[in-house]
């Protein structure tokens, strides 16, 4: 969640930075209560060299409900909240200029009532040498509000490839302490086996030369 998370909000500063490139990605789609969330929407020109104009709008329709509230407008540079439930809880989040191709918002305080679809709207002007051309795009975000966010598979097998690796890391620790320990015990038990034919060797030695003496 994270990561797609972050692979977003680069995306969206890309693309509200630099027209040279422009990718679709989907929005996240669940929220937890209490936390900001970022809702995105991200709708790119056929034709980057062509300039354009757009605004972009965002309707909430609650979990139940049949009808669409409108709860935010945004014409460069003036942002919008529409409806009092989002008072003071959204912030543009996309293209920092009239061209716009990333439509996002922030939710801030995330509850349980934000559940529901969220429809965001680009209507763009396309300025063509002959004649303008007008264009709206909807895309839809079925956002689901939960107390605790869920973990993702790729993150419990992360974690779960993490300890496994520091169990086999420990053995391994283990075995080379082992391995080092008896190395070291068998070199000091060869040290004083040495020693000890030494010293048998030089008391050796020492009698033969008494016994040499004594026959003179």
């Amino acid at each position: 969640m994270i990561c797609h998370l972050s692979l977003l909000v680069v995306l969206s500063l890309f693309v509200s930075q630099c027209h040279g490139g422009c990718a679709e990605v989907d929005s996240l789609t669940e929220a937890v209560a209490g936390e900001g969330f970022l809702l995105g929407c991200i709708s790119c020109k056929r034709r980057e060299e062509v300039p354009a104009r757009a605004t972009i709008d965002w309707h909430f329709k609650p979990l139940g409900e049949e009808e669409f509230r409108h709860i935010f407008h945004y014409n460069h540079p003036s942002a919008e909240i529409l409806h009092e439930d989002f008072s003071d809880r959204l912030q543009w989040q996309g293209t920092q200029n009239s061209d716009i191709q990333t439509g996002a918002i922030y939710i801030h305080k995330v509850t349980f009532n934000d559940t529901g679809t969220y429809r965001c709207t680009f209507h763009r002007t396309l300025f063509l040498p002959q004649i303008d051309e007008h264009v709206t795009v909807e895309k839809e975000v079925e956002l689901s509000v939960v107390a605790v966010a869920n973990r993702e598979l790729t993150s419990v097998i992360s974690e779960i490839m993490m300890y496994v690796l520091i169990v086999v890391l420990q053995l391994w620790l283990i075995v080379v302490l082992v391995y080092c320990y008896k190395k070291i015990s068998d070199e000091h038990e060869a040290r004083e086996a040495r020693k000890a034919l030494k010293a048998q060797a030089a008391l050796l030695e020492s009698k033969d030369n008494c016994d040499g003496v004594q026959l003179e």
